[in-house]
């Protein structure tokens, strides 16, 4: 079991010589996107969750330059300029983005440097190629080589390829170069899309980050009323599994979103997971989770109960 008293919390981000721990906070929340998530955070309570993150046990953020228009990493670095530097060993990963259809090599120098000043950091140690599966691929080799060459002019520490649809990213990283992935809402209590896609990633000795281990919320809050898994409508056997799931971990005294982030955390070839906070309540909350003990007859219980991959986001050949 994975914890912050424990000896495996901090780990090596693959071969890029960094060391994070196994939970990552998510930046995503803090840009105050109520369109999105269905409620607000205010700037102020989202600087005040950064420093409280800050003193916490988790040692890295994950944000993108396209979080709220950039407000995120405003935010994260307004928190950092109020403390008078981000705390020693903490790390803060970013994500260059599109402007509207705009992914040139021009694009992702100047989403390089919006970020840094946002976030008020010289450098970047970690930036990723976000979402480009939602643009053409032969056409993104420009910006893909611009983030190299980023990393090679020592603008950036490294780069890492970030997004969802499994079969468009494992056609990134046969490009090569990438150091980190992330994949998310493909790894899950309900999902095991990105599969095939982690094995390839380790083969080539990234490190993999999960992101959106709850579906989008359906797996945190199971009886909040929604009805969508990854940003779309979930299939009634989805539906069903989550309820089943929900019902066992009740059984047991668990909720469903502690089994859910020990499913992530927990596995091996996972070095970080990447858990969206928008309350200081929620580290301590998942501090908690973390150090419970989950019955390994209610681990077997939830893996039976996982739906037929036919119904995964990418389940289908």
């Amino acid at each position: 079991m994975t914890s912050p008293s424990g000896n495996d919390w901090l780990r090596p981000l693959g071969s890029t010589g960094l060391t994070v721990s196994a939970v990552c906070a998510g930046g995503a929340l803090l840009a105050g996107m109520p369109e999105i998530f269905g409620y607000d955070v205010s700037r102020a309570d989202a600087v005040a969750l950064i420093d409280r993150v800050f003193d916490g046990p988790l040692t890295w953020i994950d944000t993108s330059n396209g979080y709220g228009d950039g407000e995120s990493e405003s935010r994260i670095g307004q928190a950092i300029a109020e403390r008078g530097g981000l705390p020693e060993g903490f790390l803060v990963a970013t994500k260059v983005d599109a402007q509207g259809d705009d992914y040139s090599g021009a694009r992702v120098r100047a989403s390089v440097a919006e970020s840094k000043e946002r976030l008020g950091l010289d450098r970047l140690p970690l930036v990723y190629l976000h979402d480009p599966e939602f643009h053409d691929f032969d056409r993104m080799r420009d910006a893909v080589d611009t983030l190299m060459q980023l990393r090679d002019e020592g603008a950036i520490g490294h780069v890492g390829l970030a997004g969802g649809n499994v079969r468009e990213l494992s056609r990134y990283l046969e490009l090569g170069g990438f150091e980190v992935l992330l994949v998310h809402n493909r790894w899950s209590l309900v999902d095991h899309s990105a599969e095939e896609l982690i094995q390839k990633a380790l083969s080539a000795d990234l490190a993999v980050i999960n992101a959106a281990i709850y579906g989008g919320g359906i797996l945190a809050n199971p009886q909040g009323g929604s009805r969508k898994y990854g940003y779309r409508d979930a299939p009634a056997a989805t539906l069903e599994a989550v309820a089943l799931m929900d019902k066992a971990c009740r059984e047991y005294g668990i909720d469903l979103a502690t089994a859910a982030l020990q499913h992530s955390v927990n596995d091996p070839r996972i070095t970080g997971t990447v858990i969206g906070i928008s309350k200081p309540a929620r580290v301590e909350r998942l501090i908690t989770s973390l150090e419970s003990e989950i019955p390994r007859e209610l681990q077997d219980r939830l893996t039976e109960l996982m739906p037929d991959k036919q119904y995964w986001l990418e389940g289908t050949p």
